[in-house]
């Protein structure tokens, strides 16, 4: 069966779009996994399907399944993404669209700038918005912010904030964003007990009060260039620790996001780019990833 794609990228998070409205299609996490392996496939952090909504108010449902073949929740720099590629496979010429995920409905605006904001809906702090078992844990208070102190083996205690932007996150200070470990520790918070449905593991460095620098190990991915969910919860971690101001500007290694917060609804705009459009024989690549040789990098 031949697939029609395209290749797209948020600040370097990048995504294989598939469109579901003109085209049959059925994802499964094993022709995901394909469509994303960077060796045999297209190459991707997430791959992205637009379909046709089941809510009354919304335009088109989107949907995001990892580079593992995992379905999640939401994907800010996605989002952005899926507006571009609606406006310009003219699916729709609405501005703003409304966006059916898993979690929500979501509203999406096209800026003159090229940009593309996105209002990420509401932000949740309790341990139970992100699947975190806290039982016997200690936590401590920073602003207004409660900080749960996970024991790492090697690195002690690791004050972590808590925050759901649909996705499950959590965020730490680091003193130098170059130098954090994020290989070491993220898939360790990443894949935790206590984390029932796993987490993204964000590490930010603070420049001033309205600027950080982060990196993020995502979930069923590993490290991204950039994190749209995981700009939003630092930012919003930040703000609620006493330490930042809205607006907030991130810099990811992929390069920035404006995150706005007004202690409810948060608010991020960003770049979203066409990089290439295909063609793909989506049952070929899917019975030679799973037949390969398993000696085979």
């Amino acid at each position: 069966m031949i697939w029609n794609f395209v290749k797209m990228h948020g600040a370097g998070n990048d995504f294989v779009v598939l469109d579901g409205v003109r085209q049959s299609l059925h994802v499964t996490p094993e022709r995901a996994r394909a469509l994303a392996d960077r060796h045999f496939g297209v190459g991707a952090d997430q791959i992205l399907l637009v379909e046709n909504p089941s809510h009354p108010e919304a335009d088109f449902r989107y949907r995001i399944f990892n580079a593992d073949g995992s379905e999640v929740e939401h994907c800010g720099n996605g989002a952005r993404c899926f507006v571009k590629f609606v406006h310009e496979q003219g699916l729709s010429h609405r501005n703003p669209l409304r966006a059916e995920i898993s979690t929500g409905l979501l509203t999406l605006d096209s800026t003159p700038d090229g940009n593309v904001s996105v209002d990420m809906g509401p932000t949740h702090f309790d341990p139970k918005d992100v699947h975190f078992d806290t039982d016997g844990l200690e936590s401590t208070t920073q602003g207004t912010d409660t900080l749960w102190l996970l024991p790492i083996p090697g690195h002690g205690n690791i004050a972590l904030s808590l925050v759901a932007v649909s996705n499950p996150h959590a965020v730490q200070i680091v003193d130098d964003i170059d130098t954090a470990p994020v290989a070491q520790i993220g898939p360790i918070i990443e894949s935790h007990p206590r984390f029932k449905q796993r987490v993204n593991a964000g590490f930010m460095q603070i420049s001033d009060r309205h600027t950080i620098q982060l990196r993020v190990f995502e979930r069923g991915v590993g490290e991204t260039l950039a994190c749209g969910t995981g700009a939003c919860a630092a930012a919003v971690a930040g703000i609620r620790r006493g330490l930042l101001d809205s607006p907030v500007l991130v810099h990811t290694r992929g390069g920035p996001l404006g995150i706005a917060w007004d202690g409810q609804r948060v608010i991020m705009s960003g770049p979203a780019v066409t990089v290439f459009a295909g063609q793909i024989d989506i049952d070929a690549l899917t019975e030679q990833l799973t037949t390969k040789d398993p000696l085979t990098p």
